[in-house]
């Protein structure tokens, strides 16, 4: 591995540490001791994500009606986003 190459993987590897740290309210202290646990499950989520990236644009790709599909798309995140905005939640069971 180049000096570059490492130099990055720190860094990003120092920004997930912060970022676990800060989202869960956990000192950096105990979050570096778990560092490869954050490592590994941010690539599942990474691999995931682009997984289902690309399943969704080859679905797309062969669909009659792409527009109609990303408009409806569309439709539902504003909804959810109007919705939470004006602060209504769903009945819970």
């Amino acid at each position: 591995m180049s000096a570059r190459g490492a130099a990055i993987s720190g860094l990003v590897v120092g920004a997930l540490v912060l970022g676990v740290a800060w989202l869960f309210d956990v000192s950096v202290s105990h979050v570096t001791l778990l560092a490869p646990v954050v490592v590994l499950v941010a690539a599942a989520v990474a691999g995931l994500g682009v997984f289902w990236y690309r399943a969704a644009a080859d679905s797309l790709r062969q669909s009659k009606h792409p527009r109609v599909i990303l408009s409806a798309a569309a439709a539902v995140v504003v909804i959810g986003i109007v919705l939470t905005v004006l602060g209504v939640e769903l009945p819970r069971e």
